[in-house]
């Protein structure tokens, strides 16, 4: 069959070109051995026969998939978004393709670690939110391939995460500078089994509330899912009916703060006149609500994130326990201000 009525091959563009089919070979793997001259003979020739290698064949040559698979709980959700569509483009410049596997219950969980699918089908697997058990861990330690853990903290594997303690602190700091002293904490749950950084924000919320000498109070913690409209007025009805109510409260979610924000508006409770509130994580709609929180970026986590990984994937002798901690920063704006006088002087909302 001419070549014109079929796919085009490695001899095709070795033959156009005037070179051997070891040298297109060479070329189109990026090697440094081919001369610029003959690599330029070389891609001219490809791009006019449309000629490209498909991957199950370079990965023949090579042993690499050109494949980055990555594990998540969700794809709902702002932060997930965020990394991915910074790690995307990232990968694709390095011509490298993103596999995602979505796990976001406990029985799909259990079966891909039975299964594994990421083996043999990618060079690396980046692993978000997930709170391995001893044996997940050892599992992914033997795929033979780099894994790197995003927004959490790994020992001894590589990371790319915030400092979510570290985060509360400076969130809580700025309500005790404010003058508050009764700050409640107001958790959103997640999943068992997903890490979703709500205990090292609370631990944050307490060192900080330790360090200005205030007493630990455990009625002041409760806990609501964000979308959950009657939970959150319930979460802050127990709140409200203590007998020293808080005059502040930190969400540990932006969307958790939105929701008890709605439901204080709605209870008529001013925000921030009768009761502050202070978010974590600065998505867009915490602008919307003008809303005073702990920014993070998820987008620099998932460009840094897809450096490392590659970095881990082109070096075998690269430092595979390397950590890279975020930075974050409150944001003030118009939900957090000076404690002006009980919340309590209006109707309980549950």
């Amino acid at each position: 069959m001419p070549a014109a009525q079929r796919h085009p091959t490695m001899a095709d563009v070795a033959e156009r070109a005037g070179v051997s089919v070891s040298t297109v070979s060479r070329t189109l793997r990026r090697l440094s051995s081919v001369s610029p001259d003959v690599r330029a003979r070389v891609e001219k020739a490809a791009r006019e026969l449309n000629f490209a290698v498909s991957r199950q064949a370079s990965s023949l040559v090579t042993g690499r998939t050109g494949v980055v698979a990555v594990l998540v709980p969700t794809l709902n959700s702002w932060f997930m978004g965020s990394a991915l569509s910074s790690l995307g483009p990232l990968l694709r410049a390095a011509d490298m393709e993103l596999t995602v596997y979505v796990i976001p219950d406990l029985a799909e969980r259990a079966s891909f670690f039975e299964q594994l699918p990421a083996r043999r089908n990618a060079d690396a697997l980046l692993v978000h939110c997930f709170d391995l058990t001893e044996e997940e861990g050892a599992r992914l330690d033997d795929l033979g391939m780099p894994v790197l853990y995003v927004s959490q903290h790994a020992e001894g594997r590589p990371s790319v995460y915030v400092d979510d303690a570290a985060g509360a602190r400076h969130g809580t700091r700025h309500l005790l500078n404010l003058g508050h002293r009764r700050i409640a904490f107001m958790q959103s749950p997640g999943a068992s089994g997903f890490s979703f950084s709500s205990h090292e924000r609370l631990l944050g919320y307490q060192q900080a509330l330790t360090e200005a000498g205030i007493a630990l109070d455990d009625s002041l913690v409760v806990a609501a899912p964000a979308a959950d409209k009657r939970a959150v007025a319930e979460a802050l009805g127990q709140l409200l009916s203590l007998r020293e109510p808080p005059t502040a409260v930190f969400a540990e979610q932006d969307e958790l703060a939105a929701g008890l924000i709605w439901t204080l508006r709605r209870a008529r409770i001013e925000v921030p006149e009768q009761m502050s509130v202070l978010g974590f994580d600065d998505q867009p709609l915490a602008e919307w609500f003008d809303l005073t929180t702990v920014a993070q970026s998820p987008s620099e986590m998932g460009r840094l994130a897809g450096e490392l990984v590659l970095q881990l994937i082109n070096d075998p002798e690269a430092d595979g326990k390397r950590h890279i901690v975020l930075p974050t920063h409150v944001i003030p704006r118009g939900t957090t201000a000076r404690p002006t006088g009980p919340a309590t002087e209006t109707e309980n909302p549950s």
